[in-house]
């Protein structure tokens, strides 16, 4: 197996205020479930789920259905399907505190270089308080098939839709941080069923996308270690406790690091991965990081990926820097809805534009609804501070998150105009030894498979093609 790699995230940095420089701090160090969706009569619905009945998976006041609710059975390696039903008080009590926001004075500069803007903050609290529909983002949630795993003594929760064509092709899809399960429901159907969204049945997936330990309704680890290695492998644990003795893996965020970190270490079933949010940078442009000179030679499109680095090592890291040295300081995202939604908008620069055009009223490929159903799902699961933890997690090592790991499996990347940086062809093909697939789009913001769902669902069927046979 290839000497793991230190590497570091997108926002996984320590800065040093006198130095000037930025740090790395993501260090690298079974029978089968015959599952498909289930009915009524295989779920019996819970009492109330306190805040003490499962260790750091309480949700609030809200019903959850589960095959037990109890800690005994929450701890075996049974696969339990899964529902949830936030309350009425918890929504009620959501929108007085929405409407109960302290506001700040407005930014004194007519722009949105200090902060997520206090004009764009109150329309998304007026529809989110006046017109956002939790019941109608839970319904077409809950009408994807949900379970419950426990794995490595943390339960896992995870969305599993298998396939209605033969020979569909397994894959594993993982969310990032500020996303959720949330971000990868509009592309289970053209995976799932490509025939009814321009595909052939060839090209069918089972599709598994699980919460990230600590986010939506996965179990919040009460104890360290809880880093992208050990999710790595209990990703593998869970495709092989689901059956899956060939699969495939795919992510942005988070959702890449811990792709390629499963390549690493090399799972027997896992076949590839594909990324939206590639691993590419050259050494002559990382050590011109953060804030230029740009190395000599670079072509026009590396030039612009080059800017768009730097754009984000200078001006867009300072929420990261938080999380990953006080996460436990954040007591104010838990606590104010409004504070919490400023914080997941205040994301990256170009993805945060998109969302100011969204509350303004443009059509662009996310809605008002698409980014407050995510934002609620925070909320109700009070996840703030515990999907935070994970920038904490994963502090402190050497290496570079954008820096190439050598991936030794079959790798497709889709370069999206607006996402960090759009990764070039020539960095993608130097930085993965086994490229399969490259495609870089004009369109297309950091969550992928959120904004541009028919583009990466086409490019993730390219991807993995060759993998079927």
């Amino acid at each position: 197996m290839p000497a793991m790699v230190p590497h570091i995230g997108r926002r996984h940095f320590l800065a040093s205020a006198a130095l000037g420089t930025i740090a790395a701090i993501l260090p690298m160090n079974g029978a089968q479930a015959a599952i498909s969706p289930p009915g009524p009569e295989a779920e019996t619905l819970s009492p109330a789920v306190s805040p003490t009945t499962r260790t750091g998976t309480a949700i609030g006041g809200a019903s959850v259905i589960a095959a037990s609710a109890t800690v005994e059975a929450a701890r075996d390696n049974s696969i339990r399907p899964f529902r949830y039903h936030a309350t009425d008080e918890e929504l009620t009590e959501l929108k007085r505190r929405i409407k109960a926001t302290r506001w700040p004075d407005s930014e004194t500069v007519k722009d949105d270089t200090q902060g997520v803007q206090l004009a764009t903050t109150k329309k998304l609290a007026d529809y989110w308080a006046n017109q956002h529909d939790w019941r109608r983002a839970e319904t077409h949630l809950f009408s994807f098939p949900h379970f419950i795993t426990n794995i490595d003594g943390l339960d896992i929760h995870f969305i599993h839709v298998k396939s209605k064509h033969a020979n569909a092709l397994p894959v594993i899809i993982t969310h990032g941080w500020p996303g959720s399960i949330i971000e990868q429901l509009k592309i289970i159907g053209p995976l799932t069923d490509p025939t009814a969204y321009g595909g052939t049945a060839a090209d069918a997936f089972d599709v598994v996308i699980p919460s990230l330990p600590g986010y939506g309704f996965s179990e919040k680890p009460t104890s360290v270690g809880w880093n992208v290695p050990r999710i790595a492998k209990a990703w593998a644990t869970l495709m092989d406790r689901l059956g899956y003795k060939k699969y495939v893996a795919q992510g942005g965020d988070w959702g890449n690091s811990i792709s390629e970190v499963m390549a690493l270490q090399q799972p027997p079933g896992l076949l590839a991965i594909h990324t939206n949010m590639s691993a590419t940078l050259p050494e002559a442009v990382r050590k011109a990081l953060p804030a230029g000179p740009a190395p000599a030679g670079l072509s026009p499109d590396e030039q612009r990926s080059f800017g768009q680095l730097v754009e984000f090592y200078v001006h867009g890291l300072g929420y990261a820097m938080e999380m990953q040295q006080r996460p436990q300081t954040l007591y104010g995202i838990a606590d104010s809805p409004v504070g919490l939604a400023a914080w997941i908008l205040d994301h990256d620069i170009q993805s945060y534009q998109l969302i100011a055009r969204v509350f303004d009223g443009a059509s662009e490929g996310l809605t008002r609804d698409d980014i407050l159903d995510n934002i609620t799902l925070y909320w109700l699961t009070n996840t703030a501070i515990s999907s935070a933890r994970l920038y904490w997690e994963n502090r402190g090592g050497k290496g570079g998150f954008f820096d190439p790991r050598g991936v030794p499996l079959p790798t497709g990347v889709s370069a999206f105009r607006y996402e960090i940086y759009q990764a070039p062809e020539a960095w993608a093909r130097t930085a993965y030894p086994h490229l399969v697939f490259y495609k870089a789009h004009p369109v297309g913001t950091h969550f992928a498979a959120w904004e541009q769902p028919k583009l990466l669902s086409e490019d993730m069927r390219e991807t993995f093609r060759s993998m079927r046979a």
